[in-house]
């Protein structure tokens, strides 16, 4: 009875972090309306610190922040420059040159990035699943980026297209240098924040000007640093640490992009592409197929081995 409840909470969680995480394709591209994508990193960074802040004061982790950057310095400074820094200027650089649900379809991709780093960083081996997930999910960008114009290889924003893609690779070096970390990842995630924010707060400094006073701008600022940055990742993690079965949570991944796009058309009014529905169904299916080609597998060699 009590796995049970703790199921029901883990999906209860889950489901509150993926709602939240589909409306903020829509909140950066508000707010990008206002701020310059580097303006927008340094609202929603400082959001975040004080958001994760306030989570580890109610779960009484406060006192590990100080142990855990004296323990790893180095590799707190390497995720800092990776997130926020450098994911999230590159990021919203690409939604501000992109229409939001083509910038939000090439950010998916990361999952399937992920696996092919991590051959020659983590001396993983390739596998089929990981070949065939990729080779259909690039297939989904290529519609995307072309807008479905298959043969004139012409691009909306081919800069954009290039920022979209490269910030896939920053969150997978992020996840790839975070496997060889031990610390309590509240911790950590507000470490890198801790850390990226003087980078941030300096190169607005060296080449912009800090964000004047818009209400608007402010608040949507906000909202992405709480709920695409601070609150939602410790939902998330809590989701997961309730959960009786990691995968059956993350599944709920997949309800993300579709919902996401639902709100980019409701409330930022944009007509979705024919072209954009293709390249993220085809997104979704290279990451079911990367998820579920390798559980086939065994079975298949479950059975053969019954045969034998």
């Amino acid at each position: 009875m009590k796995s049970l409840k703790q199921s029901n909470q883990a999906y209860l969680y889950g489901i509150g972090a993926i709602c939240l995480w589909s409306t903020v394709a829509t909140a950066f591209k508000l707010a990008l309306a206002h701020f310059s994508p580097l303006q927008l990193v340094f609202v929603a960074t400082i959001t975040s610190i004080f958001a994760l802040g306030i989570i580890l004061l109610f779960q009484g982790k406060i006192h590990l922040i100080r142990a855990q950057f004296k323990a790893k310095p180095l590799f707190y400074l390497q995720t800092g420059l990776l997130n926020p820094f450098l994911y999230y200027l590159v990021l919203f650089k690409a939604y501000d040159l992109l229409p939001a649900q083509q910038a939000l379809s090439l950010n998916y991709t990361w999952a399937i990035l992920m696996p092919l780093l991590s051959v020659p960083l983590l001396s993983q081996k390739l596998t089929k699943s990981d070949m065939t997930a990729a080779i259909v999910a690039y297939f989904g960008v290529f519609v995307i980026a072309t807008q479905g114009n298959l043969t004139n290889f012409s691009f909306e924003s081919g800069t954009g297209v290039i920022l979209a893609l490269t910030s896939t690779v920053l969150w997978s070096l992020y996840w790839i240098v975070n496997t060889k970390n031990k610390g309590d990842p509240v911790v950590s995630l507000l470490l890198s924040f801790l850390v990226g924010f003087p980078f941030i707060l300096v190169t607005l400094l060296w080449t912009q000007e800090l964000p004047s006073w818009n209400s608007q701008a402010f608040a949507a600022g906000i909202y992405v640093g709480l709920f695409e940055m601070g609150v939602t990742f410790a939902l998330w993690l809590v989701a997961l640490k309730k959960a009786q079965r990691t995968a059956s949570i993350s599944t709920l991944v997949f309800m993300s992009p579709v919902m996401s796009i639902g709100f980019i058309a409701w409330i930022l009014q944009e007509q979705i592409a024919s072209s954009t529905y293709i390249g993220l169904a085809l997104i979704l299916t290279a990451l079911a197929l990367q998820q579920l080609l390798p559980h086939l597998n065994k079975l298949k060699r479950k059975d053969s081995r019954k045969s034998a």
